[in-house]
Parts: structure tokens; sequence; C-alpha cells
């Protein structure tokens, strides 16, 4: 054995080390907001037993290991977005086969909302493809956080970017969870956005922060992006005075005619690795196995739950792509012994 694969492995143990005391008896508000980047890129190439071993670790001290939070995203209003992300098929600016649609009717997604509580989601989540929304639209949205409220379910929503005012009004609405992705690090995002900056994002997270709602932000593996930039989206978000409280961690699916369509498929264990990385840093945060499940297999995604996701989308649909079915995620749950948080 060489002295670098010796000296490789006596430092990701003390990291190790480090990072359980760490976490031994913590409380959520004393949780780490001061990780390096040289740290987080060693345990990015950590050997992968270890890594997942440190990630289960921490995942126990906040989380039932058996348990899984199911929500369900329903895409209230489809295509027309006029931003130019690279990886989505509702541009449109790309020719995806994507149709822009009007916003649904409050009926449609209390019925939508209903269905998914019977197949035990205890999340919903309504997304549109907005750049921002308008007062008017906004007003809509309201609504149908109050209705799926009184269903007894949490709420999130995904609508582009928010200023002061409209986060604080959907808070007030009752909405307890507002998505806003990162996607990567800043340096790579201008790669595949130029419609909108990184600071713009920046800027609805701390609106949704200043209105009291949980934020839920994560990011995109398989755009062609380094491990350095994985790293530095993570540590963002785990630098944060406060963490998400979801962090979403997708796995691109190739949309034809987008921009990304062609690009290589990253490795399984990529995205292992990217989950059980923001597991570590992110230990009291819901970790979501969210966008390309379809093309994972069954091993894969129980490879993901070992390595600290908690938390899915559940049903046929995410957004405009597909997502398993609720018969094979049930079977997978059985199968692992993996039992539905409420």
């Amino acid at each position: 054995m060489s002295y670098g694969v010796i000296s490789h492995k006596l430092k990701f143990r003390q990291i190790t080390a480090q990072i359980m005391q760490n976490f031994h008896g913590q409380e959520q508000d004393q949780l780490r907001h001061d990780w390096s980047e040289s740290e987080v890129i060693e345990l990015f190439n950590s050997p992968l037993n270890d890594l997942v071993f440190s990630a289960q670790s921490c995942f126990r001290q906040f989380f039932d290991p058996n348990s899984i939070q199911l929500s369900t995203l329903l895409n209230i209003k489809s295509g027309g977005c006029p931003e130019d992300c690279a990886y989505c098929p509702q541009s449109i600016r790309y020719e995806t086969g994507v149709d822009a649609e009007p916003l649904m009717n409050i009926d449609e997604v209390i019925k939508a909302a209903q269905e998914a509580k019977q197949h035990g989601a205890s999340r919903f989540c309504m997304g549109a493809a907005w750049r921002s929304p308008k007062d008017r639209d906004l007003e809509k949205v309201i609504e149908m956080v109050k209705a799926v409220k009184e269903l007894d379910m949490e709420t999130c929503a995904t609508l582009g970017m928010l200023n002061d005012d409209q986060a604080l009004r959907l808070k007030q609405a009752g909405l307890d969870y507002y998505n806003h992705n990162l996607d990567s690090s800043p340096e790579f995002y201008s790669k595949i956005i130029s419609t909108r900056t990184y600071e713009d994002r920046l800027k609805t997270l701390e609106a949704v922060r200043l209105a009291g709602m949980n934020v839920c932000c994560g990011g995109i593996v398989g755009m062609g992006e380094s491990i350095q930039d994985r790293a530095c989206m993570l540590i963002i978000l785990a630098n944060m005075p406060k963490h998400p409280e979801s962090v979403p961690i997708n796995l691109l699916v190739k949309v034809n005619g987008t921009p990304l369509q062609n690009i290589a498929t990253p490795d399984v264990f990529e995205i292992v690795r990217m989950i059980a990385v923001a597991r570590i840093m992110m230990p009291a945060s819901y970790v979501r196995l969210s966008a390309g499940r379809t093309e994972m297999s069954d091993e894969a995604q129980a490879l993901c739950f070992l390595a600290g996701a908690n938390s899915i989308f559940y049903g046929e649909k995410l957004l405009t792509t597909g997502n398993p079915e609720l018969i094979q995620d049930q079977k997978l749950f059985d199968r692992l012994g993996l039992k539905s948080a409420h």
C-alpha cells in the first residue's frame, strides 16, 4: 500500500472522528456551518464504505433510518417558462413537446391532494413554470395552499422567484415549505442558465427565510459539473445560518430538445456519494432522492436510502417527467422494510 493511500485513509478517519464528536448529543442549532472546500472534497473522494458508514451514523442521530417521507408534486402550471435553464423541458426556448398550459383550477388541485394523501403522501408540493408569479396568479395559489392545508397535509410550492411581500403572503396562507434550488455552484451555474443570476436565487431564499417558511433547496447531478461544483453547492447550503429543512438531490433527466439531451449519464455511485455528503453536512435535514429515480434500479435506490436519503416524490409524474409508479415504490419499501413517515 502506498503512503498516499495510507495518508488519505488517515485523513478521512480524522474527519470522520471529528464529525462524530461534533454530532454526539447535538441539538439542531449546534450543527456545523463552517465547512471548507478541502474538507468536503475529502469526503467526496473517500472510500464508499467509509463514506456511507459516516453518513448512516450521522443520519441515526436525527432520524429513524427505516422511515421515509412521501411527498407528491403536482404541476399546477406547465410549460411556457421564459427562462433558459438548459435542463428544463418547460422552457419556451426549447422544442420538447411540452405545451404551455394555464393554471389548474382549485378543484383539480384539491382532488389531486386528496388522492395523494390516500396513497400515503404527507406533503403536497405545487409547481408552476414561472420566472416569478404575478400577483393575480399568486392569489389563486394562496387559495390552493389554504385548501390543501385543510386536508391536514404539509404544503410546499415552487413558483420561481419571490419578493419579500410574496413570500410573506404565502407564509400567512399556511405554506410550510418553499422550493428554490441552487442547481449547482455559482461558477457552473452560468454555463446552464443565463436568464437568472445566482444572486437572484439567493435573494429568493432570503425572502423565504425572512417570511418564516421552511427552505427546500438542493441541486442536480449529471449536468457535466465537477466534484468541486457539487462540493461548492453543498457548502453554500450547509454554511447558511440555518440549514435548509429539505435538500432535494436530483439526477438529471435528459429530455430531447434541451441542450443537455446528449450529455453523459453519471455513474450511479456519484449520486450515492452526493446524498451521503449532503447527509453528513446537513444531518437534521430531509435529503430527498428526487428527479431521476425512473432511471435508477431498485438496488441503486436502496443504496441512496442507506446513504441517508429519507424523502422521495411519490407518484406517477414529477412535473413533466416520469416517476416510479406507486405500486412499484410500495413493493420496494416492503422489501427494504421502510415505512412512511407522518
